[in-house]
């Protein structure tokens, strides 16, 4: 297995395609996924450049593990500048497609420029081909895959792609891949159809082997055991949806737009349920176990091929918009697949519109909680562009708060401009500081949760925290300095999750299939370097600099790492009535990260010392 970075950089503009090879060095300090991309994105994209001009750049990225037969590695990063914040973007698929990409024999693809017309990019076993896609611009994700799979003659094609949603430069659009998984996150698909970009269609046929197979071979053997000892395998079964009961048990399932923690009306929106009646099959992702994506179909309204909703999903379109209905949430969710949008910015954007209707900041009596057809109807005319309210909430929440000020600011659940997942800082308060110091807007998928501390002595999620230097039980409401060092270094290992691409339900510091040490194991045998547990905790620690250093340059320090003035209001009803966050108690914390992380704490950006000591004194000299 080649240990050297194969990089094809396509210059949309010009029409034209290079090949680059990158030295082994380069490849094992920035070894793929978000770190290889915020390499080559340093590389090639110039300082204040818009988003959705030719000048951004964007650049899809795997790593040394991908393509490998273990649960969990076929992962695909995309970033760019953010639409969505003007900061950096960075976001993770999962499917068949990273694994094909690999095989296809790319380890990351860089664009440039904008195409004077619609194209695709086919790639077939290193040999590349721009194909024109005015036939395909305009068509919904499942229409333009069927499509070009038929003209490329053969089914085996992966395609990543953008519906109208990204044509249209919605500024929270996906790229999806197989019609249903998607870089869901800070507006990635609006990039590309800023550059005439319709789709990337891969394959090849030279799957990755590890260096060291026995030792492969000896995690590949560990499944059962570990799938026994993990409690996995429930996981498998109700995906993401699982947890949604247990959130509004404990007050912390976000509802009507944030103000509460509890929503009455959860049991109809219960992972169970889905699991019971609306579900068909369990799908998953190449060479995974665990099989844990959702496939739903109701006759006549909702076609399996756009998947199913995950946790995040159901909560946006249901208990944030104060909606119980589990076939609108499904009927809304294909729509976001259908049309290339990130469920969660969709659908709390939609609950910040029914909060304006609500206190009539806007004057449309069908913009109230609980209004199913309303929240269906607006995922639609937010995808086209097709009304004036519609059009607004395309350019986020944030845009649409201050186009309409009137107090419509109060409303808001961004940071960075981006909206909050349904996991709420107020019940797990580490998640509340890393929502605001992370580089790309809040994320539930850049740091463990608090709950894993609550994880008993001697079991085997506490004795993955200790792997990596975590030893305290603290409350989830407790925000100590103890918490902070938790956050911080759990962000570390999440931060080289992504950076080797490796999924976050698969592998991680608690309940996951694979721990720390079992990560580091999976790199020593996929590609015989000696890494260790601090060199993996590094790559993720000069991804997150390489990220911050970014957003730094583009103007973002400190004053960007702000809450919502929401979540510092006391919630209403269920346990957390009354909880709120405090604004002394988050500075505080923010004041302790940033001493952890090497980073001036007046400022919040990465010091000239912290950089060269990760090898960035390039970075500090541009």
């Amino acid at each position: 297995m080649s240990v050297t970075g194969t990089i094809y950089v396509i210059d949309l503009g010009q029409g034209t395609i290079t090949k680059e090879v990158l030295p082994e060095e380069t490849y094992r300090k920035y070894p793929g996924g978000s770190a290889l991309a915020a390499y080559l994105l340093w590389q090639y994209c110039p300082a204040g450049v818009e988003a959705l001009s030719p000048e951004n750049v964007l650049v899809m990225a795997v790593s040394p593990l991908t393509g490998l037969a273990i649960s969990g590695q076929s992962r695909m990063t995309a970033v760019a500048r953010s639409p969505l914040t003007g900061g950096f973007a960075d976001s993770q698929c999962g499917g068949f497609f990273p694994a094909e990409m690999k095989a296809a024999g790319a380890d990351a693809l860089v664009f440039l420029g904008r195409s004077p017309t619609p194209v695709y990019l086919a790639l077939r076993d290193g040999v590349p081909e721009m194909r024109p896609a005015d036939h395909l611009w305009g068509k919904v994700t499942g229409d333009a895959e069927t499509i070009m799979k038929q003209e490329l003659g053969d089914e085996k094609y992966e395609i990543a792609q953008i519906g109208p949603a990204g044509e249209n430069l919605v500024r929270f659009a996906a790229i999806i891949n197989m019609a249903n998984r998607a870089n869901g996150r800070t507006g990635l698909g609006a990039v590309m159809g800023s550059k005439n970009l319709k789709a990337v269609a891969v394959r090849g046929t030279e799957m990755p082997r590890a260096v060291e197979p026995e030792r492969f071979r000896d995690l590949t053997r560990r499944f059962k055991e570990l799938e026994a000892a993990t409690g996995i395998a429930h996981f498998g079964k109700f995906g993401t949806p699982g947890v949604l009961a247990g959130q509004n048990y404990k007050g912390g399932l976000p509802t009507q737009n944030y103000n509460s923690g509890q929503f009455e009306g959860a049991e109809k929106l219960s992972g169970e349920r889905l699991f019971n009646e609306f579900m068909i099959e369990r799908d998953t992702c190449f060479a995974c176990g665990i099989r844990c994506k959702r496939v739903v179909e109701i006759p006549d309204n909702v076609d399996p091929r756009y998947g199913g909703p995950e946790y995040e999903t159901i909560a946006t379109f249901g208990s944030y918009c104060g909606v119980d209905d589990l076939g609108a949430v499904c009927k809304a969710n294909e729509i976001c697949n259908k049309y290339g949008m990130d469920t969660i910015s969709c659908g709390a954007t939609i609950a910040f519109a029914l909060e304006c209707g609500e206190k009539g900041i806007l004057g449309d009596e069908s913009l109230r909680f609980g209004r199913a057809d309303t929240v269906v109807r607006l995922a639609e005319e937010i995808a086209l562009r097709s009304t004036d309210l519609g059009n607004l909430l395309a350019e986020g929440s944030a845009r649409a708060a201050a186009a309409l000020s009137r107090g419509a600011e109060e409303l808001l659940i961004t940071v960075k401009g981006q909206e909050a997942p349904a996991h709420m800082p107020q019940v797990k308060r580490s998640l509340g500081l890393i929502y605001a110091v992370n580089p790309f807007g809040a994320d539930h998928q850049s740091s463990e949760h608090d709950t894993a501390l609550l994880a008993k002595p001697g079991t085997i999620f506490r004795q993955r925290l200790e792997e990596i230097g975590i030893t305290d039980s603290l409350s989830p409401k407790d925000l100590s300095e103890a918490k902070v060092a938790f956050a911080y270094r759990t962000q570390l290992l999440y931060s080289a999750l992504d950076s080797y691409n490796l999924c976050q339900f698969v592998f991680g510091s608690s309940w996951q299939l694979y721990g720390p040490n079992d990560m580091v194991e999976l790199i020593r045998a996929a590609t015989g370097w000696d890494v260790t547990l601090e060199e993996v905790l590094q790559v993720g620690e000069r991804r997150l600099n390489l990220m911050r250093a970014f957003n730094a340059r583009e103007g973002m320090g400190r004053e960007a790492d702000a809450l919502p003035k929401k979540f510092f209001k006391a919630l209403t009803g269920g346990p957390t009535d009354g909880v709120a966050l405090s604004a002394e108690e988050m500075e505080r914390a923010k004041d302790q990260y940033y001493a952890l992380a090497g980073w001036d704490p007046a400022t919040g950006l990465p010091t000239p010392e912290k950089l060269g000591a990760l090898g960035l004194d390039w970075v500090a000299a541009k």
